[in-house]
């Protein structure tokens, strides 16, 4: 009997929801980032075994939203609780439930689907403080399952596929083996860059940065492909950080997607990257919806 079904990836954010995916299909499908609210849509991603197919919904990370974005970005989260068959509540080594916890777990209480509790960042955590987590988390009387595991270094990944599996049904085979995200390669590509950036300026911008994709064209006869791509701030000082002195974090940016871009396309890239500023732009309904970030 083949089983499949969609499973949504909830939680707050930088708690290692976009690693766990990733860690899952073996491919970077979400960008990763040590710094909150890094994915900002839903992203799709698939596993396929023998046995079953699991649909992967990665979420936003669920906060108290201060621009129209931001209100995008929880929508977007909460609204992946419904039509699933699973949802996997991601929390870290925290020792206590916080107000963003409990607001999540006040709304996935209300739904009948299959919780699953993922406590990730094990690998921080002795064995006496994983015991006492797990327990006040069961004391929560809603999970029908408690996951400890270690997405960043893969350890019990294998259990919680198995035991995501027990709760899918009979069902068929949506996306064809080989494919392991929805996601056209513009999308992963304008998410590779936009993660180098937050890599390369640290603490010193906000989140008001976007990445557009304004060419993308393979070259006649040749194994190269061209892309043209705009980095997006909301002001001059944000351009300048972003750019760096005599260009140089710019041309770190550059290099180090256009190596990652290189081997997600398995082509030689030639990649063409320019900063330009259009202030407030996360709460510019036309600006957001023109990124991407509109409702499916």
């Amino acid at each position: 009997m083949f089983k499949s079904g969609f499973v949504s990836i909830v939680g707050r954010p930088n708690v290692g929801k976009s690693t766990l995916m990733n860690s899952v299909v073996g491919e970077k499908i979400a960008i990763m980032s040590d710094k909150p609210q890094t994915t900002r849509n839903t992203i799709q991603a698939v596993y396929t075994d023998k046995e079953c197919q699991m649909v992967f919904l990665d979420t936003p990370g669920i906060h108290k939203p201060k621009n129209k974005l931001g209100e995008f970005m929880v929508k977007s989260a909460t609204d992946a609780f419904k039509n699933v068959d699973v949802v996997l509540y991601v929390v870290d080594e925290s020792k206590k439930i916080g107000p963003g916890d409990r607001m999540i777990i006040e709304n996935l209480r209300g739904i009948k689907t299959p919780k699953i509790l993922v406590l990730n960042k094990i690998d921080m955590l002795s064995e006496e403080e994983l015991f006492d987590l797990m327990k006040m988390y069961d004391a929560e009387n809603m999970f029908d399952e408690i996951v400890p595991i270690s997405a960043l270094k893969g350890k019990n990944t294998d259990r919680l596929l198995k035991v995501i599996e027990r709760y899918l049904e009979e069902g068929p085979q949506y996306f064809p083996e080989y494919m392991i995200t929805d996601q056209p390669e513009r999308v992963l590509v304008s998410e590779l860059i936009r993660e180098k950036v937050l890599h390369y300026v640290h603490d010193e911008i906000p989140h008001g940065v976007a990445v557009e994709i304004e060419r993308m064209k393979k070259r006649p006869d040749k194994d190269i492909i061209d892309i043209s791509a705009v980095i997006y701030c909301e002001r001059d000082s944000h351009k300048g950080i972003i750019i760096g002195k005599n260009g140089r974090k710019l041309k770190g940016i550059g290099k180090s997607a256009r190596e990652e871009i290189e081997l997600l396309l398995g082509s030689q890239i030639n990649l063409q990257v320019w900063v330009k500023v259009k202030e407030n732009w996360r709460n510019l309904q036309s600006f957001i919806n023109n990124f991407g970030y509109t409702e499916k």
